[in-house]
């Protein structure tokens, strides 16, 4: 469960995951992408998807947010205990707010996550650095949700 949490000035949150994570690939040693994670015992989707964005971020989620993309991508052998990557994306609008969540760094830190930014969507469609995306082509559902494109039924993304 990952929210797209998009800032009244249609910049992005995400998370800065470092290897062994598995959306790190083979060779690369880090990822950006947005935040949540797993789904816990007996945990529904969303209140999974509160409970990460809380720990994480810091931000409180009340009302359900719109299911928009959907991803699934086998990943053999990349990180003992996953086999494939499934990342269900949920729309969260907001104001810009300071990232910080109920976790500490050490616990943020466990959990792979290095750094929390806001992006512009022209900074993701015209980076050239060294690190990742998560989806690799972030930049183009991105633009559509910030042109107001949500979906009716969630989109399949790719790696």
């Amino acid at each position: 469960m990952r929210a797209v949490i998009l800032a009244d000035d249609d910049s992005v949150l995400l998370c800065r995951f470092g290897s062994p994570h598995p959306a790190v690939p083979p060779g690369a040693t880090v990822v950006w992408a947005a935040p949540g994670g797993g789904i816990e015992p007996g945990e529904l989707p969303l209140e999974a998807l509160r409970r990460e964005l809380h720990e994480e971020t810091g931000l409180r989620v009340d009302l359900d947010p719109v299911h928009v993309w959907h991803q699934e991508v086998a990943l053999p052998a990349r990180v003992d205990g996953y086999d494939r990557l499934v990342n269900d994306y949920f729309l969260v609008r907001t104001e810009r707010f300071d990232p910080r969540g109920a976790l500490t760094d050490d616990d943020l830190a466990a959990e792979h996550v290095t750094a929390m930014r806001w992006w512009r969507h022209a900074d993701i469609a015209d980076y050239d650095g060294s690190d990742l995306f998560s989806p690799r082509d972030l930049a183009t559902p991105l633009a559509a949700l910030i042109a107001g494109d949500v979906p009716g039924t969630p989109v399949a993304l790719g790696l």
